[in-house]
């Protein structure tokens, strides 16, 4: 399989998913600085995903999948011996599906596109990063309540997600000072060898 990213993206999601589980995937970067956005293959990246955005995952049979929440649950399915994603089912696969859709619409989604871009002038990122906060601070007390991770003791995809989101807030100047809980969390998360591989394999920082 393939997945198409690119370096400091949501991309990120998945690809940790995928170290976690031991899935190999071939790599292939995406320009998103270019328009239409271009594969380092040199292939026109609307012919993978209309959509233009990352990730976008290859399968073997050459059809695409697209979305990240989605890719990743796929993938961990793909091996549930990892327990990246509760059983299909049960009230623990609903909570997971619950997590993403809520780092999905309330993070994801405020963090980009409005801190990345500064047209949306000072005004609006304001008045996103209040939101942000506001929905940080409700992770920051399921965290505290029930950690070490979104679904308690087991590090699942949504883990995965929630730290490449909350990964963007020292370059989209959210201040995590004061979520005790989340900073733990990032610390926590990023220490772990997949992470780790995942970040490097696409060319991030790797906290020491």
């Amino acid at each position: 399989m393939k997945l198409y990213y690119a370096t400091g993206t949501c991309s990120l999601s998945p690809h940790i998913v995928a170290k976690e589980a031991g899935i190999a995937l071939e790599l292939e970067r995406v320009d998103l600085r270019r328009s239409p956005h271009v594969t380092e293959q040199g292939v026109d990246y609307t012919s993978v995903n209309p959509n233009h955005y990352v990730p976008a995952l290859r399968l073997d049979d050459g059809s695409v999948l697209t979305e990240g929440a989605a890719i990743s649950q796929y993938l961990a399915d793909l091996k549930p011996q990892s327990r990246l994603a509760p059983a299909a089912g049960t009230v623990e696969r609903a909570r997971l599906q619950s997590w993403l859709n809520f780092i999905a619409s309330e993070l994801h989604k405020m963090y980009s596109p409005w801190l990345f871009h500064p047209e949306h002038g000072t005004q609006a990122q304001d008045v996103a990063r209040a939101k942000i906060a506001e929905r940080l601070a409700t992770v920051e007390r399921h965290l505290a309540e029930g950690g070490p991770f979104l679904l308690g003791e087991t590090f699942t995809a949504a883990d995965a997600y929630l730290f490449t989101i909350v990964g963007w807030s020292p370059y989209t100047k959210v201040d995590l000072a004061p979520f005790p809980a989340i900073r733990a969390f990032m610390a926590r998360v990023g220490a772990r060898p997949a992470v780790q591989a995942a970040m490097q394999a696409e060319g991030m920082k790797v906290a020491a």
